[in-house]
């Protein structure tokens, strides 16, 4: 008799690490973040040459969009489908399957300049199509068509690494190709989506719980979805035609819009509490981003097009990704929703290396590269040193 998914997660007697998906991509996509980042460093100091057939920016590059990112995706996702369709995909076995098949992509593309390109390359793609296929099964057993806008967004990351890949196989130049712009493109896109329906809805409950009487305007209004209809417009236009004067208007009305639609949820009244205050400040680098890759369109020579991209990237996934991990790391294994200091000092990090980095597209000064590489470091080895015990142990009983 086969065992229901619930079933399986009940009779896992293994590592508490494997007994959700959140788990092992939390951890382990943390600690590749940062270790990624150490490497990175050394590669652009000169003192290690990195055995990959991707030059160092696109390696780097990879390794955080698809690599991390990929991991934070999957985390999410493992996690969010019970509450969309009264299932679990993965757990226990299948679930170690799932992960080493992550690793081993990471493995691959780092040692690709020493093994077929063409073998890391599949290794490296196999992840987001097995995780796909389980959110595409979830979905149709559930009949959850709400959800079908994440798997089509997963389908275009997914589809965005391959074309990064083929570009970088050819010998050309991937992080500034457009498998770069539209892996990114989707990835600022899930975060619109997600967040519109997330960050009010917690906002609301918090606000409720202290007794304040102000309340986010309700997820997915009209607004809400002509403002998602405009940045994904504006993205795609970027994607296809990233210098074109239209696509740094069609960026700027984006970047307005969504400022607007972040003040309608009211994160001004969430300063007491850090842990819902980061997904407003992380949101907030999505319309910011969208106005400096604009500005960097228009008049490069004031701001490099490269740091603009870092508003998007550190910004809104680094800061995102790490806001909902540390949350659903919290709320699933027991832990009161509350940010100690070491959560605050995680958020400070991820944002102060926004920050330099940027500031390093006006003032391009070698030290503000290694500085703000240096505060990514903090915040996703920090990640994992504050919430890997939680992570790596069993749930708190209720």
């Amino acid at each position: 008799m086969t065992l229901s998914s619930t079933e399986q997660m009940r009779r896992w007697t293994g590592p508490a690490l494997f007994s959700y998906g959140f788990r092992p991509f939390f951890f382990f996509g943390a600690v590749w973040a940062g270790v990624a980042m150490v490497l990175w460093i050394l590669a652009l100091s000169g003192q290690i040459s990195l055995p990959s057939r991707l030059d160092p920016v696109s390696w780097h590059t990879h390794a955080f969009l698809f690599g991390y990112l990929g991991a934070a995706i999957a985390g999410f996702l493992l996690t969010a489908v019970p509450n969309w369709t009264g299932r679990l995909p993965v757990v226990g076995t299948q679930l170690i399957g799932l992960f080493a098949l992550w690793g081993a992509g990471r493995i691959a593309l780092l040692i690709s300049g020493i093994i077929p390109f063409a073998l890391a390359a599949t290794m490296d793609l196999a992840f987001p199509l097995l995780l796909g296929a389980f959110l595409l099964r979830e979905i149709l057993s559930g009949k959850n068509w709400r959800n079908l806008p994440v798997l089509v967004l997963l389908a275009i990351f997914t589809l965005s690494d391959l074309l990064f890949l083929l570009d970088a196989g050819r010998g050309g130049y991937a992080a500034g190709g457009l498998g770069l712009r539209l892996g990114l493109g989707s990835a600022v896109m899930m975060v619109a989506l997600i967040g519109g329906r997330i960050i009010p809805s917690f906002t609301r409950n918090w606000l409720v719980k202290t007794g304040q009487s102000a309340r986010p305007a309700p997820p997915m209004q009209r607004f809400d979805k002509a403002a998602l209809v405009i940045v994904a417009l504006a993205l795609l236009a970027w994607a296809a035609s990233p210098t074109h004067r239209l696509t740094a208007g069609m960026l700027a009305m984006a970047g307005v819009l969504h400022l607007i639609r972040l003040a309608r949820w009211k994160g001004g009244l969430t300063r007491r509490e850090p842990l819902l205050l980061v997904l407003h400040v992380s949101y907030l680098c999505l319309p910011l981003g969208a106005l400096a890759v604009s500005l960097s369109i228009l008049w490069p020579e004031l701001l490099a097009p490269p740091a603009a991209l870092h508003l998007w990237t550190a910004g809104v996934v680094g800061g995102m990704t790490l806001a909902v991990m540390s949350r659903a790391s919290l709320g699933h294994t027991g832990r009161a929703l509350h940010a100690g200091r070491g959560t605050v000092a995680i958020y400070g990090a991820i944002f102060t290396a926004t920050a330099v980095r940027l500031s390093a597209g006006f003032v391009p000064l070698s030290v503000l590269y290694h500085l703000s590489g240096g505060f990514w470091i903090m915040a996703f080895l920090g990640f994992a040193a504050v919430y890997g015990p939680m992570l790596w142990s069993a749930k708190r009983p209720n």
